[in-house]
């Protein structure tokens, strides 16, 4: 408590042994044999970044040539944290049981949503998490919900088969999963979707969600996106989201 007190909000350091000494810990991969100049290199490299009395507490031969290093080091920067707003879904989620309440008393028929991971990614744990009945973190998934039609079409959906889906099933939302996001090519994906419902005309008739772990509410809404869920997100976030939006834009 002493240590919260004395903390200037305006002036934020990392935090390692003792308040404000700035100490942080960093891993990353040189492309150079494992040894004592690697060594030097990573810390040579971490001084100018900018951290003083930088230690290179652990190094590992990734062979052919790579070196993996773990660095400590003492930040000098700082952040105004009371300056920091970050766009995000602004909704206070319910439990299960309060989504079908809501459903029940607001929207008073079934809700179809189906969700997919799109494009070339095979990764389904996203998708799965929110869409499967045992959901995750004790978190049940929508399938389990009273009130929802979950359909859950898995992993390297075309953007055009999701969108025919989700035409034939008279889709109330859509979920997109965006996993694999090297060279950022879950981007132009996510925009194709939205581009396709434009086409159709049906893209002010849906609810739009995208998530995974580099995905920002920032992020959905530049690209065209009703929300974005980032990790740390549940059914009950998404759900709750898509219900009340679905009251809130008169879609029912």
């Amino acid at each position: 408590m002493d240590n919260i007190q004395k903390v200037d909000l305006t002036k934020v350091k990392p935090y390692g042994d003792t308040l404000n000494d700035g100490m942080v810990q960093l891993s990353f991969t040189l492309p150079v044999p494992y040894g004592d100049e690697a060594k030097e290199a990573a810390r040579i490299l971490v001084r100018q970044m900018g951290f003083e009395e930088p230690n290179v507490v652990h190094a590992s031969d990734l062979g052919i040539g790579y070196t993996h290093f773990v660095v400590y080091g003492k930040c000098q920067h700082t952040v105004d944290f009371t300056k920091i707003e970050v766009p995000k879904v602004e909704v206070d989620s319910m439990t299960m049981e309060e989504v079908e309440e809501y459903i029940k008393q607001n929207v008073k028929k079934e809700i179809t949503i189906v969700g997919a991971c799109t494009g070339t990614d095979a990764h389904t744990v996203g998708i799965d998490a929110i869409m499967n009945m045992k959901g995750y973190a004790g978190h049940y998934g929508l399938e389990r919900y009273k009130g929802i039609n979950a359909i859950n079409m898995g992993s390297q959906v075309p953007n055009e088969e999701l969108v025919a889906r989700a035409i034939e099933e008279n889709a109330d939302a859509i979920l997109v999963s965006q996993v694999v996001t090297q060279k950022n090519v879950h981007i132009p994906n996510l925009t194709q979707l939205v581009e396709l419902l434009e086409a159709e005309g049906i893209r002010d008739k849906i609810i739009l969600c995208c998530g995974g772990p580099r995905i920002t509410h920032e992020l959905a809404k530049e690209l065209g996106y009703d929300a974005g869920f980032g990790s740390g997100s549940y059914a009950d976030d998404v759900a709750t989201f898509i219900v009340t939006e679905i009251v809130n834009r008169n879609l029912v």
